[in-house]
């Protein structure tokens, strides 16, 4: 057995049995052991990012890490982008960046670069596999540290000579870490302080957002007049009809400080404290309120959904005192389309179970809104703010839940960081439907030059943020990698046209021709 050999054994028994990759000349002994390891299973990306993305979104509904398999430096840095996102939502990637040859790197070949400091932006844990016979416990020992928690992205750099010498043994599954319970005495504190007279709100993230811990959360706040909300763009939040809704936090510093004006005290659970997502002249980049205590519940590596019954049984809170959302739907858009009526229209039609893929941003303002009453879903978002997200992790949930309908709310200008996703989808026959939000224009930059006090009258600066000249043809490119894609321009056209969608097996487009809301 060699080492490529041994390292996919390994991953395969620590529970990684899905590959993302776009591999190159160093990987080859890594593809070629595909067909001994018949349990792992290979995705092709046309581009990395599509790779990194990928296993972000099949990580986060499959709950244990997928792998990553990239072409030495240049490779990892196509794909930093979405383990950037997969970084800051706390989502467990093994990374797997082939490397020159531990003999050849001395030569400085055109490929040769620096992995180790291109993966240190987005990894926690890096090794360099120089030793065919360490190779396999490496890659036990990185499964184990991407699982978490705090689920993490861990860089495995392999060189050329590790993967084909012989000699490998496959390493048993390294012990996985266990959740740091919560502490009696600050569940007893933080409970006095809800059950007080001063406001206070919980704040909930990553694993707090799943449907039981939503649950407690709710208990909580209604036996203590407690605020609940949940971070902006939330890794995974299990929402709809018969769930705990939750408001998120608004993107807009302006917006979250009114949410948050007046708070004594805020709580995180398995959340970071807010703060503004950029600078703006003469705006206050934390968002605390001057006055507000923040206290930790459950960190990352916490256990949050225990922290949260624990304290719902602190504070005396009812076991069916829980506020659920009551199953509504809006009615079917007619008239001009717009992007108020797309959202309407997937409110309306999306099943039970659907997993909403969300990079929408300024056209999918509306969506959360018009599906809180919708069949209970999840929803994925835009967790690192780095765009070009939203297809890959709809990818990599339909390859974690073949039986689960995807929808990916899309916005033009994003969807062309990751088109490639389309053809991978495709290549898988996922059932994924795509809504491209067109409105020709970048839109949320238009507003983001006003906000920083930018001159925005120039034409040359305008032009920067149009999507123009030529016009883009999703409807072409999205048949031209194999899927089925039609165009709507009227509310009838989109509701008709995403039923079908959603009855066929496979990938659908559906280009939504919309104004600009801004």
């Amino acid at each position: 057995m060699n080492g490529a050999q041994a390292l996919i054994r390994t991953l395969v028994d620590s529970g990684v049995d899905v590959c993302f990759m776009n591999p190159g000349t160093s990987e080859m002994h890594f593809v070629a052991a595909l067909d001994d390891v018949p349990e792992m299973h290979g995705v092709l990306a046309l581009f990395e990012g599509v790779a990194t993305g990928a296993a972000d979104g099949y990580a986060r509904m499959a709950d244990r890490p997928a792998g990553v398999l990239l072409h030495l430096g240049p490779g990892l840095g196509n794909g930093l982008a979405n383990l950037h996102n997969a970084r800051k939502g706390h989502v467990g990637v093994v990374n797997v960046v082939g490397d020159h040859a531990t003999y050849h790197k001395q030569y400085d070949a055109q490929l040769e670069s620096d992995i180790e400091t291109v993966a240190r932006n987005v990894s926690t844990w890096i090794r360099t596999s120089n030793d065919v016979a360490t190779v396999a416990a490496d890659a036990a020992e990185a499964v184990a540290v991407a699982a978490g928690p705090p689920a993490q992205v861990a860089t495995l750099i392999l060189p050329a000579d590790t993967s084909w010498t012989e000699g490998a043994e496959p390493a048993a599954p390294a012990p996985a870490a266990t959740p740091t319970p919560p502490d009696p005495d600050e569940v007893a504190r933080i409970a006095a302080i809800l059950t007080g007279d001063e406001p206070a709100a919980l704040f909930l993230g990553g694993r707090a957002c799943r449907a039981d811990a939503l649950v407690d959360a709710s208990r909580i706040a209604n036996a203590t007049g407690t605020k609940l909300m949940a971070e902006t763009f939330p890794t995974r939040i299990e929402r709809g009809a018969g769930r705990v809704n939750v408001d998120r936090l608004g993107y807009l510093a302006e917006f979250a400080a009114l949410q948050l004006d007046g708070l004594r005290h805020l709580v995180l659970v398995d959340s970071k404290s807010p703060v503004s997502f950029f600078a703006y002249p003469g705006k206050a980049s934390d968002l605390v309120p001057e006055g507000c205590t923040v206290h930790v519940l459950a960190d990352t590596a916490g256990d949050p959904a225990a922290a949260l019954a624990a304290l719902a049984e602190a504070v005396g809170a009812d076991p069916d005192g829980a506020t659920l959302q009551r199953a509504e739907r809006p009615d079917l858009p007619t008239g001009p389309l717009t992007a108020e009526g797309v959202c309407r229209a997937v409110g309306a039609l999306m099943p039970e179970g659907t997993i909403i893929s969300d990079e929408g941003n300024t056209s999918g303002l509306f969506a959360p809104g018009l599906t809180a009453g919708a069949p209970a879903h999840d929803w994925l978002c835009l967790t690192g703010g780095a765009i070009g997200q939203g297809l890959p992790v709809a990818l990599g949930a339909a390859v974690a839940c073949p039986d689960r309908q995807v929808i990916a709310l899309q916005a033009d200008g994003s969807a062309m960081y990751t088109l490639q996703s389309w053809w991978t989808m495709a290549r898988e026959g996922l059932d994924v439907v795509t809504i491209i939000f067109n409105n020709s224009s970048y839109a949320v930059l238009n507003m983001e030059l006003s906000r920083v006090g930018a001159d925005a009258g120039g034409e040359k600066a305008k032009a920067m943020l149009d999507l123009t000249g030529p016009d883009l043809d999703f409807v072409a490119l999205a048949t031209g990698m194999g899927l089925r894609a039609t165009r709507a321009t009227t509310g009838e056209e989109l509701s008709e046209q995403l039923q079908a969608a959603l009855d066929a097996d496979g990938p659908s487009v559906i280009e939504a021709i919309v104004p600009s809301i801004l």
